[in-house]
């Protein structure tokens, strides 16, 4: 399945490169890397320097979307507000089935 822009708050996040564009602690701006795991509250970024765990609640991140999943030729990008991704992410990939459904 593709993952369009619309829908990428109902997928798998683990796999993509991610970037740190906005967050309420300084110290997270500018992280960027492979999202490795991920939490209700929490995305767990594997950078050069190592694992950064970051809150999504007040955070705006950047995602990287692979050509082989957008259904493009070329890589997309997304800003997401990480508020909109505050679940267990188990719950938030089953709810694009129920929006699906309406």
């Amino acid at each position: 399945m593709d993952i369009t822009p619309s829908r990428l708050i109902f997928h798998e996040l683990i796999g993509l490169v991610a970037d740190v564009v906005e967050a309420t602690n300084p110290t997270l701006k500018n992280i960027h890397g492979k999202v490795v795991d991920e939490t209700k509250n929490m995305i767990i970024v594997q950078t050069k320097a190592g694992q950064s765990m970051v809150p999504k609640k007040d955070t705006t991140f950047v995602f990287q979307i692979p050509a082989r999943f957008s259904g493009k030729h070329a890589e997309r990008y997304v800003k997401v507000n990480g508020n909109l991704l505050l679940s267990q992410p188990e719950n938030r990939t089953k709810n694009i089935r129920k929006i699906r459904m309406r």
